[in-house]
């Protein structure tokens, strides 16, 4: 299944911004969420190809999130690709352990971050 519409779930505005400035640019439909109340509404409006998920954020973390969204069968199918500066092996094959599909650091390249999402394609 083609990848257009990418959820981004980061607390950081300026990471929001500009992660929806490079995948808009590149034609991707792109929604936001600042925590992962506001992520499942999001996805309970309108289910994303993918997501984008940072993992320290206040409230639930990335990691707690990305389990929750992977468990339930609703979105068990959409890939998250975790994207954090949290940059410990632990941390990547955590987040593997919860269901992440793939793993990036912050600040991430703008072709490595295209090139992991268009291996969803």
């Amino acid at each position: 299944m083609p990848v257009h519409k990418i959820l981004i779930v980061d607390d950081s505005k300026t990471e929001l911004h500009h992660l929806s400035s490079v995948l808009g640019k590149h034609g991707y439909a792109v929604r936001t969420a600042e925590n992962g109340e506001e992520a499942m509404r999001r996805l309970a409006e309108e289910k994303p190809d993918l997501i984008l998920m940072d993992v320290v954020m206040p409230g639930q973390n990335g990691f707690q999130l990305t389990r929750a969204i992977t468990r339930d069968p609703r979105f068990a199918d959409v890939p998250v690709i975790m994207c954090t500066s949290k940059n410990q092996e632990t941390d990547k094959v955590w987040g593997m352990r919860q269901g992440a599909r793939d793993y990036i650091v912050k600040p991430a390249a703008t072709d490595e971050l295209l090139g992991k999402i268009r291996a969803f394609d």
